[in-house]
């Protein structure tokens, strides 16, 4: 599923450029344009899913593989190691839950606190 007018299906497409990181058959991962902390990336499924309101069981394996795939970003990109180093995950949902992009994405920020605000 692809949709022609969402900013992240263009970017998966590379109808727009990114800054990748990680690219495999179900997931696209980019550095985000406006990171809120020193490492900030987007970790985008290549399938159209609007946001965490639309999953369902059928999306829990590749949820899982998304989830797995974290650490080794992270680290692979600038994290510092558990338990002094470390990483967070966020999926925003919704438009009273911060989603500015109707494309589910989780957020993998880290590196050295305190990160900006918001």
């Amino acid at each position: 599923m692809h949709d022609p007018d969402c900013l992240f299906c263009k970017i998966i497409a590379g109808q727009i450029p990114s800054s990748k990181v990680h690219e495999d058959e179900d997931m696209l991962v980019f550095k985000d344009i406006h990171p809120a902390a020193p490492v900030h990336l987007l970790m985008v499924p290549k399938r159209h899913i609007p946001s965490m309101a639309q999953v369902g069981a059928d999306d829990a394996s590749l949820l899982g593989r998304m989830l797995a795939k974290a650490p080794q970003l992270a680290l692979d990109n600038g994290c510092n190691p558990y338990p002094q180093g470390g990483f967070r995950l966020m999926v925003n949902t919704g438009e009273e839950g911060g989603q500015e992009v109707h494309h589910l994405h989780i957020h993998l920020l880290g590196g050295p606190r305190p990160w900006k605000k918001g």
